[in-house]
């Protein structure tokens, strides 16, 4: 049961739109995430014909690279804007700058205009994201957070299934400028819903809450530009080197190593004018309070592990099973459906047992799926591996909600989007540190069995017309596919294991709630 003593006084959640407000405010948060949510499944299955058309071939990744780097480093700055002048104009702009930049991909007359204009996009995004998320927290209680939480994670969902199906469509039968000028319509939508029923809360523009409903003047802002420009720079070099690193250069050369080296330099100097700053974009507070530096850790282990279904299940689908790309993306897509109905009754638990407890059980759910898979026969059934899939989008629902939630529970709204941000920046970082890791390690496994340091896309391609080559080589080659994958899957184990362990010891027994007529069980 809910125990009262885990609550504790502060400012509180701001005061939410009134319910018949809410609906429309939703829808927009709603289409707002779709654009995010679709952006990267929409355009990975229409390259060969944005190829063909710009060329560009030898850095088409960094359609890719730079929208998740321009993404990934606005998140923390985006999130002190949102408490500092409130929700309403960063996802305002964040709109603007994600359409404008949709608009020029259109208009892109060569590779690097469309890389550049992809980046524009991902300014946008980086708003989207993290604004989107910290909006849906101000608007319902605690106990009704799921519900929106589980609406959020349905979009995503639902972009992964039909992403690729869209853009194949758009590609094949109409123009590959379409896959962004369809943003266009649902983003004006979102745009207006947002301007018409958004209302920011009065203390936004009263002042500052002092406590027992009197307020204080605010005073004048101080934008602490300098740490937002040493962010950028130290997450551009550092997300830089771990996406291109091993794909474009080797990882021991002298990009990767100035790359890295340039991260670590900027990195002190981040440290340092966070410091001094008065309104610092990375307050000493994020990682000081032990649950939101517990949260933080934990979903960056997410992030590392989630690399191994997204990116490695549908080569392992298609080189080892057989399977056509469609029928690869379904295996995966059991794990996003489970996964929003889980995160959807998750309050459930969490309400009995505690965030924490609810948190662990789902960790160590995933923990055991994840080993499970190396456990698979050769080469098996491919209901085999959606029923994992499946399994593991259900204990990811009961683990990554109930954290994201319970974290925003312990801040006051002035805190909530730097505290949003900070955990989406560090499962975003995550991710590409799971790239990188588990991309060496697939890649050194084919290695070690093929003794010819041939790579995982390169083995997948071969393998797309079995008939041509002989028997004994197609089978040597799905089982040197496999070896990889498994591997890959024992490391995404390591991350889940290390998950748990920061939640065992680090993460406070209760988290401190704030008093909103909600607590935290135990």
């Amino acid at each position: 049961m809910t125990d009262p003593s885990t609550t504790r006084t502060g400012t509180g959640p701001a005061p939410a739109p009134a319910p018949a407000r809410r609906g429309p405010v939703v829808a927009a948060l709603m289409l707002g995430m779709g654009l995010a949510a679709l952006d990267g499944t929409i355009v990975s299955t229409a390259v060969p014909q944005i190829v063909g058309d710009l060329g560009g071939l030898a850095v088409f990744s960094w359609l890719f690279s730079g929208y998740l780097l321009a993404v990934t480093v606005t998140l923390p700055v985006y999130g002190k804007l949102s408490d500092t002048f409130g929700r309403k104009p960063v996802l305002i702009a964040g709109v603007v700058l994600f359409l404008l930049g949709s608009l020029l991909c259109a208009a892109a007359w060569n590779m690097a205009s469309l890389i550049a204009f992809r980046v524009v996009q991902g300014l946008g995004g980086g708003a989207l994201q993290g604004t989107v998320q910290t909006i849906a927290a101000d608007l319902y209680p605690l106990k009704e957070r799921p519900k929106i939480q589980a609406k959020l994670s349905s979009v995503w969902a639902a972009s992964s299934v039909a992403g690729p199906a869209a853009g194949g469509l758009l590609a094949g039968y109409a123009d590959w400028r379409w896959i962004f000028l369809i943003n266009l319509p649902v983003g004006l939508v979102a745009l207006w819903l947002i301007c018409r029923y958004l209302v920011e809360p009065e203390r936004d523009r009263a002042g500052v809450r002092a406590g027992a409903g009197k307020t204080e003047p605010r005073a004048r802002v101080r934008i602490d530009w300098a740490g937002a420009l040493c962010v950028f720079a130290t997450g551009v070099l550092l997300l830089t080197a771990l996406v291109q690193g091993g794909v474009a250069w080797p990882w021991i050369s002298a990009p990767s190593l100035g790359l890295l080296g340039g991260a670590a330099v900027l990195g002190a100097v981040t440290v340092a004018v966070e410091r001094r700053a008065a309104e610092p974009i990375i307050p000493g507070w994020v990682w000081r309070r032990r649950t939101i530096a517990a949260v933080n850790l934990a979903l960056g282990a997410l992030g590392l592990l989630m690399v191994a279904p997204t990116v490695f299940l549908p080569t392992y689908a298609q080189a080892v099973l057989g399977l056509g790309p469609i029928a690869a993306g379904f295996v995966l897509s059991a794990m996003t459906l489970s996964w929003p109905v889980s995160a959807a009754l998750s309050n459930r638990v969490y309400t009995r047992i505690g965030f924490r407890r609810t948190a662990i059980l789902g960790i160590s759910g995933a923990l055991l799926v994840l080993l499970a898979f190396p456990l698979l026969p050769f080469p098996g059934e491919p209901w085999q591996p959606a029923l994992l899939m499946l399994l593991l989008g259900a204990a990811l629902g009961l683990f990554q909600l109930p954290l994201i939630v319970g974290v925003q529970s312990t801040v006051p709204y002035e805190e909530r989007g730097t505290t949003t941000a900070s955990v989406l920046f560090c499962r975003q970082v995550g991710q590409s540190v799971g790239a990188a890791v588990f991309g060496a390690v697939a890649n050194g496994v084919l290695a070690a069995r093929l003794g010819d340091g041939g790579d995982l896309d390169a083995l997948a391609r071969a393998l797309d017309s079995p008939d041509s080559l002989p028997p004994a080589t197609t089978d040597l080659l799905r089982r040197a596919v496999d070896a990889a994958v498994d591997y890959v899957f024992v490391g995404a184990a390591g991350a889940a294991a290390l998950a748990l362990l920061v939640l065992l010891t680090l993460a406070p027994r209760r988290f401190p709630v704030l008093r909103e007529g909600a607590g935290d069980g135990d």
